[in-house]
C-alpha cells in the first residue's frame, strides 16, 4: 500500500479536515500548504498503457505529490502531538521526535503511532481489526507492535494495515 493511500484512508477514517492536515504536518516538522495537501491526497493515474490515455492525464500527474516515508512519519508524529498535546522533553532528550533511522515497515509505524495518538488499548485494536472482518490474536498484535530486531517482531503486511484503516473508518464513521 502506498503512503498516499495510507494518508487518504486515515484522513477519511478519522474525518480530518484539510486545515488540520496542514497543522498536523507542521507539528511533525514538515511544512506543507493546503494546496500541497490536496495534491498528496489525490491518486495518480497509472493508465499509461491504456488506449484512452490523453495529454490531460499528464497534467493530472503533475498535480500529484508522492508522499515519502519521511513525510508520512512526520505526519504520524504530528498526529500524536495534535491528538495528545505537546510533551515537555525530559533533560537530555531532543525537543522534537527524531526521524526513525530503522528500516522498520511504515505499516508497523502506522499501527504504533495511531495506537498512541488515539490512546487505544490492545483490546481496542483487536476490536478494530474484528470490525474489518479480520481476526488477529493478541500474540500477532504484540508481534506487529514490537520493535524491529526483537525476536518476536513481525512485519506488518498491507493486509493488516488496510484492514486496520478500514476498521477505524467503521468505528469512527459508522
Amino acid at each position: 500500500m502506498e503512503n498516499n493511500d495510507i494518508l487518504i484512508r486515515l484522513r477519511y477514517a478519522l474525518d480530518i479536515k484539510n486545515s488540520d492536515m496542514v497543522e498536523i504536518f507542521k507539528l511533525g516538522g514538515t511544512e506543507v500548504t493546503k494546496d500541497e495537501v490536496l495534491k498528496i491526497l489525490t491518486k495518480p493515474t497509472d493508465n499509461y498503457d491504456d488506449e484512452d490515455y490523453y495529454e490531460e492525464d499528464i497534467a493530472e500527474d503533475e498535480e500529484h505529490i508522492n508522499c515519502t516515508n519521511n513525510m508520512l512519519e512526520s505526519f504520524l508524529n504530528g498526529f500524536i502531538t495534535f491528538k495528545r498535546g505537546r510533551q515537555e522533553p525530559k533533560p537530555g532528550q531532543p525537543e522534537s521526535p527524531v526521524p526513525s533511522k530503522s528500516r522498520e515497515s511504515i505499516n508497523n509505524q502506522l499501527l504504533k503511532k495511531v495506537k498512541i495518538a488515539l490512546a487505544l488499548t490492545s483490546e481496542d485494536m483487536l476490536d478494530i481489526f474484528e470490525r474489518a472482518g479480520i481476526t488477529v490474536t493478541k500474540g500477532e498484535l504484540s508481534a506487529l507492535l514490537r520493535k524491529e530486531g526483537h525476536k518476536n517482531y513481525k512485519q506488518c503486511l498491507d493486509k493488516y494495515a488496510r484492514n486496520f484503516l478500514k476498521g477505524l473508518a467503521i468505528k469512527y464513521r459508522g
